[in-house]
């Protein structure tokens, strides 16, 4: 039997004239743990859909290979039978369903016709000691952290006798412990003869787990590095992604001078009463003018629920504490007055929350600010379109016109309507939340220098991020959040990833 469990030879697929994978080869040795990385539209997702038969055999051209038989999936089922399992960024289990009917959703434990309960309990069990998840298999998958509902869709994939294991940027919801757990699990189900293949666009895990790493770009094979040869460094994966050296992930500022305060909260508190807690507690920071303010801290610990409490408190929060916009006592009773005062805030769940992902391009650019194109309450089509093609110009958005549905464009295009449609209302406090998260180096590159354009230009910036070197990378002073509380700042000169830790942790 060959040595590689997986070989995908000349792989290329079409979409109505628009080839997304021009003759793509990749191979993936047993028992080793494989990265795929590109950016964003390069046809990483593209390759393992096909892989997976979600593109079914006959759709493209090549051949795929699994354990030395020419395979032609049909369907997923086809795959999943084969012993390929596949999870995707967005979990697909059932919130409202337990622990173990989600493990063996689909592939129930049966006495005959009937569904064996207890040994689908038992099993379940057994499943979950082998992902190292210490929970009930009784609970409910929405009383589960996404580290926790992570877990769960391995021990789900190990179920179905799993030889090769594909995740498609399993890390990019979860804090740095939880990313280490997974990581360190992907180690573990390698030793036992599992084989992975893990599309990341987090380098540092790539360089740190990967036994081999294939970059796309464009959909088409561009190298296969070998850890074991030194090949898998930072410099040498990004000038493959990118077609180019880019000298500093973090774009320096030329000049960094700050004006006067222009935000600033006092003993600010905000109340959950639906969780019956408080999500911010006696919280204050300022932020002046032409200055990045980094938030840091691990998951749970109040940034979104603060940023969230001065952008208008939207979800109701009870608060008490003062804001001061350019000097002046404010009160925001919704995101409508915010963004009036110059408030703009670009939330973390573009697709869920920031987007009309069925909209094209100009509907979304637009959207917060629909009186910038309209006369007498009737909207100029024309100025629309002429807005957001400044907008996709300005930002670089990669599409063929501003006609495009946004849920067809990659993820860090998306980032960047997201972006442009808040720009479009003119705000002096732009709050970015999580702003580069699951995109790749390259979009963030181009985000980082659009903020740094946005800072030339007056801006001041509130950034939201769980990535620590991204913090130290862009921010001007740093906030760090634990448990709804300030726990301390940092002006960047004395900032590290070490004390940033040591506060977040206290």
């Amino acid at each position: 039997m060959s040595d590689y469990i997986l070989e995908m030879n000349h792989i290329t697929k079409e979409f109505t004239g628009v080839r997304a994978l021009t003759d793509v080869s990749f191979k993936v040795a047993r028992g080793e743990i494989h990265c795929l990385i590109g950016e964003n539209g390069a046809g990483k997702s593209t390759l393992m859909k096909v892989l997976s038969g979600v593109y079914p055999h006959g759709t493209y051209k090549g051949d795929i290979v699994f354990e030395g038989a020419v395979q032609a999936f049909g369907k997923i089922s086809d795959s999943v039978h084969a012993g390929i399992a596949i999870i995707y960024q967005e979990l697909a289990l059932f919130p409202d369903l337990t622990v173990y009917e989600n493990i063996f959703a689909g592939n129930e434990v049966r006495r005959g016709a009937i569904v064996d309960w207890n040994r689908t309990i038992v099993e379940a069990g057994r499943m979950l000691q082998k992902v190292k998840l210490n929970v009930n298999p009784d609970t409910l998958i929405k009383e589960l952290g996404v580290g926790n509902q992570q877990l769960v869709e391995i021990a789900k994939a190990l179920s179905k006798d799993v030889k090769l294991l594909i995740l498609d940027e399993p890390t990019a919801a979860l804090n740095e412990n939880d990313s280490e757990n997974l990581l360190a699990l992907l180690r573990e189900l390698k030793e036992q003869g599992i084989t992975c293949i893990m599309i990341s666009h987090k380098l540092k895990e790539v360089i740190s787990i990967a036994d081999k790493a294939t970059v796309l770009r464009d959909g088409r094979t561009i190298c296969t590095l070998d850890a074991a040869k030194g090949e898998i460094s930072e410099s040498v994966i990004i000038k493959n992604m990118v077609g180019r050296d880019i000298e500093d992930i973090y774009p320096k500022r030329a000049n960094k001078t700050f004006g006067d305060k222009i935000l600033e909260i006092q003993d600010w508190t905000a109340y959950d009463a639906g969780l019956g807690r408080y999500i911010a507690k006696d919280v204050n920071l300022h932020v002046k003018k032409g200055e990045i303010v980094g938030i840091a801290g691990l998951m749970g610990s109040g940034r979104t629920e603060l940023a969230l409490s001065i952008f208008g408190n939207p979800k109701s929060y009870k608060l008490q504490g003062e804001m001061r916009l350019y000097g002046a006592s404010v009160a925001f009773k919704h995101p409508s007055d915010a963004i009036r005062a110059g408030i703009a805030y670009v939330t973390e769940d573009r697709k869920g929350d920031g987007l009309f992902l069925i909209q094209d391009i100009k509907s979304n650019v637009t959207a917060a600010n629909l009186r910038g194109i309209s006369a007498n309450g009737i909207i100029n089509d024309n100025e629309e379109v002429k807005v957001a093609n400044a907008y996709k110009d300005s930002l670089y958005v990669k599409a063929p016109s501003v006609e495009q549905i946004v849920g067809n464009l990659s993820g860090g295009n998306q980032q960047k309507v997201s972006l442009g449609k808040w720009l479009f209302v003119g705000p002096k406090l732009l709050i970015l939340d999580e702003p580069t998260r699951g995109i790749d180096v390259g979009a963030k590159f181009e985000i980082y220098t659009i903020m740094n354009q946005l800072i030339g230009e007056g801006m001041s910036i509130i950034m939201i991020s769980s990535e620590l070197g991204e913090v130290l990378g862009m921010s001007d002073r740093i906030y760090v959040m634990a448990e709804g509380r300030i726990k301390g700042e940092l002006p960047i000169g004395e900032a590290d990833q070490e004390k940033i830790m040591q506060l977040a942790t206290q």
